[in-house]
């Protein structure tokens, strides 16, 4: 065999593994069936500007060693993500925070924030939420539920929120103060450069191939390789032998447009059910409108995301993670846990909603498994 690993899935998870498999002398085979590395972290130069081609990604994490791991590979901006919501003209502040309420409701102080909104949770006899909806009304009210988080999160996920679990809202942050920092995060930012640049670095020694679709020519390039590291999908992997996973898809509007500042924010999102897409990302403003010469862009490029329901043909962006499908996800995983040969790693591999921290550690967490102690 000619390799130590063949890594399928050029993207985050893949290439922190074959750094890691690479910094111990291993022989490393790295492919994707797109014509790129770095997977959905993918970023491309237009007219000076660093395009998240498949969505934003801004890099947040409390982890220290997950920061000192990824800054060996690039130098990162201070970029905080503090997104607008644009309901019907009417613009919010996200976070939920105290900008939010008091454009809401007129409040002032944190305490009268909470007895609005403990007041709209008593209206709507919630006890213990049970989905989504009930969930949101409980942190945020009914107004702001309306308002900023049903039809936005009814279009993104192509479900009612009452058939969705509660715990994808609580991944929003509600704020009683006027701080908008998005993710709060310790560590935060974009690498300069952009993620492209970046994830090259964490390529460097080992053999790449792209346009190479793995399913397609399985046994030929299991045979090249003594492991295997596998990002695709659980369910493609198997033939959808227990039948298909749920996955959400996006698509994306990409426009340059002549001017130098087209919404003034790197994310709005549009909440309304009327606005076909979700959110705008302008992402000059990832890099503050400017190159990395410092010099202002005059030009700036805008995407329009769409969300919709996946099927076989499209790129899986989301898993679903209601209980259907985590029921289904456990008996595929049955199927990975007698595979001694793969490793079944990522967002799709391992069908969960990772961010791109959780999947740096959950890399170096397997490569640590595999080699020993991080380089």
């Amino acid at each position: 065999m000619k390799y130590d690993y063949l890594i399928v899935g050029a993207g985050l998870y893949g290439a922190v593994f074959a750094q890691q498999a690479i910094a111990r002398g291993k022989r490393v085979l790295v492919i994707d069936k797109r014509n790129h590395i770095a997977g959905n972290i993918y970023t491309e130069k237009t007219e000076g500007v660093n395009v998240h081609k498949y969505g934003a990604h801004i890099f947040h994490t409390n982890n220290k060693q997950v920061w000192q791991y990824i800054t060996q590979f690039a130098d990162f901006n201070r970029y905080t993500n503090s997104p607008v919501a644009n309901y019907k003209g009417e613009l919010y502040s996200l976070p939920f925070n105290m900008y939010t309420f008091n454009k809401m409701w007129g409040v002032i102080t944190p305490s009268e924030a909470k007895a609005k909104i403990e007041e709209q949770r008593k209206a709507a006899n919630i006890t213990e939420p049970r989905n989504l909806e009930e969930q949101a009304i409980s942190l945020v009210g009914k107004d702001i539920y309306e308002k900023l988080v049903k039809d936005y999160t009814e279009k993104q996920w192509g479900r009612p929120c009452t058939e969705l679990p509660s715990f994808i809202i609580k991944r929003l942050p509600v704020r009683f103060t006027f701080d908008n920092n998005y993710f709060n995060a310790l560590y935060q930012g974009i690498p300069i450069g952009g993620y492209t640049k970046m994830v090259e670095k964490m390529l460097a020694g080992a053999d790449v191939r792209l346009g190479v679709d793995y399913l397609e020519a399985k046994q030929e390039l299991d045979a090249v390789a003594e492991k295997i590291v596998y990002t695709g999908s659980v369910d493609a992997y198997f033939g959808y032998c227990l039948g298909a996973l749920e996955y959400r898809s996006v698509s994306f509007e990409t426009e340059l447009i002549d001017t130098e500042n087209y919404q003034g924010n790197a994310v709005v999102n549009y909440t309304d059910r009327e606005t076909p897409f979700t959110r705008i990302i302008e992402h000059k403003w990832f890099e503050f409108g400017k190159d990395e010469a410092g010099n202002d862009l005059p030009k700036t490029v805008i995407s329009r995301e769409y969300s919709a329901e996946w099927k076989q043909g499209d790129e899986p962006y989301y898993p679903v993670n209601n209980e259907k499908n985590s029921k289904l996800y456990s008996e595929y995983k049955k199927l990975t846990d007698s595979e001694s040969k793969v490793v079944f790693g990522g967002r799709l591999g391992e069908y969960k909603y990772y961010d791109m921290d959780a999947v740096i550690a959950a890399a170096l967490e397997k490569a640590k498994a595999e080699f020993g102690e991080i380089k």
